[in-house]
């Protein structure tokens, strides 16, 4: 009897195990019990993010081209309207922006939820049976919670023969609509800036003056926030090398490294 006791309860342990996707819900859901690539941190030890709220904004939706009318729609920007998204761009391989947006994202925010903070994502999927949501609602995100910064994430899609680099979109001090934001913007920009130079990537050469700052007045993702806000166009994704780093797991990760680093000189 002692010596089936060794086998019956390994039958017993398989048979509550619970299954390898137990607990994770579909289309793209997060693992309800723990952050995947998030580091181990005490219970005791609260992380240097602990009580801040990041909204994390992946750009277009991979649906978007199959929704002509609901894309197209008119929608607030601030002060002016806009069409509601577009399709995005794409690297000459066929790679989508959405997904790279997505994919960063994803990323990004287990970084994030890693050093403490509450993140909220203003999508919750990458199909091609979705679209949206649009770009006021995108702006939106994050205002009634009062949270601590918002990053969008974008790719480039320039034709300008060795166009290639990032750079990061703060809004021009434009009242009723920025004015609040506008100081703390430009401070989340530069903070974002400088960690992407950290990783040795290297700023736009067509676009924003080639200093990687670029300030703009017509996007309604900045217009209708009224929390920090930056928009990052990572790279152009027409260009052979930033595309080489764009479709490459190792790429993704340095970007989404590098943009909680921003977040985190930013928020001290």
């Amino acid at each position: 009897m002692t010596k089936l006791l060794g086998p019956l309860v390994a039958a017993l342990v398989l048979a509550v195990a619970p299954a390898a996707d137990a607990g994770r819900p579909a289309d793209g859901g997060r693992p309800v019990v723990e952050v995947r690539g998030a580091p181990a941190r005490s219970l005791e030890t609260p992380g240097p993010l602990a009580g801040k709220v990041i909204v994390v904004d992946p750009g277009h939706q991979l649906g978007n081209h199959n929704f002509p009318r609901q894309i197209n729609r008119l929608v607030p920007a601030g002060g002016f309207r806009k069409p509601c998204n577009t399709t995005g761009t794409a690297t000459n391989a066929g790679y989508p922006e959405a997904t790279f947006t997505w994919q960063v994202a994803r990323l990004l925010e287990q970084r994030l939820e890693g050093l403490g903070a509450t993140v909220k994502m203003t999508r919750s999927s990458n199909r091609q049976g979705r679209w949206g949501p649009c770009v006021d609602k995108r702006g939106l995100a994050g205002n009634e919670i009062d949270a601590d910064a918002k990053i969008s994430i974008h790719g480039d899609g320039s034709y300008i023969a060795g166009a290639h680099g990032f750079h990061v979109i703060a809004p021009t001090d434009r009242r009723p609509w920025t004015h609040d934001i506008y100081r703390t913007s430009k401070r989340l920009a530069i903070d974002t800036r400088a960690a992407l130079e950290a990783r040795h990537l290297a700023v736009a050469n067509y676009i924003a003056g080639g200093d990687g700052l670029d300030f703009r007045s017509d996007l309604a993702t900045i217009n209708l926030s009224d929390i920090p806000t930056v928009m990052v166009e990572l790279g152009n994704m027409r260009d052979s090398a930033d595309a080489r780093r764009m479709t490459s797991r190792l790429g993704r990760a340095a970007y989404a490294e590098a943009i909680a680093d921003g977040v985190r000189r930013f928020l001290g």
